[in-house]
């Protein structure tokens, strides 16, 4: 397998830093900014809006730019934003270097998967992607813990100068080390979004919206849930992210594994109405710390099993906009965190205590229940553009 691989998964792993390191270290930024916990939360907000949106618009807008120089204008931007966000001195400053990180890790991300598909053999593929994956596996498992670690030890700006020095690295790596990529085609804006007419597609999309909404309403506020409820320190508070971060990369495991033993569909009913359950019941867990720790085991599981299903599910249903829909989900992702962490930071200033986010996260994530078996008892794609129902036949 091509070595070069292994620096985009380093590259990968740092820009899935930016986006997930801010929930750790949320009191830390507020405090030092002047600003409440709820208008902090925005900086996830904003991060994944802009994440969502430049993700189709950017590869539309640079179709024609090559892909080795765009990725170095990515990093390169990428980095400026994080070095903006060490020398900042208000909240307003951090906010617009979170909106140009957005669009670069946008973009990087895009980027490391497709030029990874391009110097690998065919049948080295799957091993190389799921190597890139790791890198923002990774920035999940370990990378919020250390984090919280570099905070305590060096300030919550130390961690961006931290990125910024790791994507330095990288970008100087891939321009001595990473030979120039053909421009491929890229699908037009118009055709990505003609997709969602079908309201199988679409309901199927809002699932993952709606779910991670309210995974969203939560987890964004997660550090300072373990402080209103346990009172926990930094160390503690890392060990929770580590054992959440392990759960939920194992999760997609479990998903895939749940979905080929049961069925696509009813794996999504499955995971997304226990996934209800467990949400709802978190506030209840926190009268002692084992049966929290096991919950949130539970929790983080769960809030990364519905990928692998809903992602086969959409090739099942239109196997022809297929790379659309992958693409698509992506962007759904990122506005149902960005509609999460806002709609958490409103509930959160409203009540004054981050106890009731779980309750309204769950009405979310029944809305995301409720998506999902209309879109499952709709015809399938093929079914309804043609009569023929034989092609529908390999549906379970």
């Amino acid at each position: 397998m091509n070595w070069r691989v292994y620096i985009l998964a380093v590259t990968t792993f740092a820009v899935g830093l930016v986006e997930l390191i801010v929930g750790g270290i949320l009191p830390n930024i507020a405090e030092d900014l002047n600003v409440s916990l709820a208008t902090a939360g925005q900086l996830i907000t904003i991060f994944a809006l802009v994440y969502a949106i430049s993700a189709p618009v950017l590869l539309s807008l640079t179709a024609k730019v090559e892909r080795k120089r765009l990725f170095l204008i990515s990093l390169f931007i990428f980095t400026l934003g994080n070095l903006m966000t060490f020398f900042s001195t208000t909240f307003t400053v951090v906010l617009i270097a979170r909106i140009f990180t957005a669009m670069s890790t946008a973009l990087v991300i895009v980027l490391s998967l497709t030029i990874t598909t391009r110097i690998v053999e065919p049948r080295h593929r799957a091993k190389a992607l799921g190597l890139v994956f790791m890198g923002v596996s990774s920035a999940l498992v370990i990378g919020v813990p250390m984090g919280i670690f570099i905070t305590e030890a060096f300030g919550w700006r130390a961690v961006f100068l931290g990125i910024s020095i790791l994507s330095t690295i990288s970008m100087v790596l891939i321009a001595l080390l990473l030979d120039k990529m053909p421009i491929g085609e890229v699908v037009p804006l118009r055709k990505q979004m003609k997709s969602l007419a079908n309201l199988k597609i679409l309901t199927a999309q809002l699932t993952t919206l709606f779910m991670l909404a309210g995974h969203y309403m939560l987890y964004a506020y997660l550090t300072p849930f373990l402080v209103e409820a346990f009172d926990m320190n930094a160390s503690w508070i890392s060990i929770c992210y580590l054992i959440f971060g392990i759960a939920s990369v194992s999760g997609n495991a479990v998903g895939g594994w749940v979905s080929d033993k049961i069925g696509t569909s009813k794996a999504l009913i499955l995971i997304v109405s226990t996934f209800a359950l467990v949400l709802f019941s978190i506030p209840y867990t926190v009268i002692a710390l084992p049966v929290f720790l096991l919950f949130t085991v539970l929790w983080g599981a769960l809030s990364w099993a519905l990928t692998p299903p809903l992602q086969n599910y959409l090739i099942q249903a239109d196997p022809q906009s297929s790379d659309i829909q992958q693409s698509l989900n992506t962007a759904a992702l990122q506005i149902g965190i960005s509609i999460g962490s806002a709609l958490g930071g409103a509930v959160f200033a409203f009540t004054g205590s981050v106890m009731h986010l779980a309750s309204f996260g769950t009405l979310l994530v029944l809305c995301a229940l409720g998506c999902a078996i209309f879109s499952i008892k709709r015809a399938p794609v093929s079914q309804e553009h043609s009569p023929d129902y034989s092609s529908a036949q390999h549906h379970s």
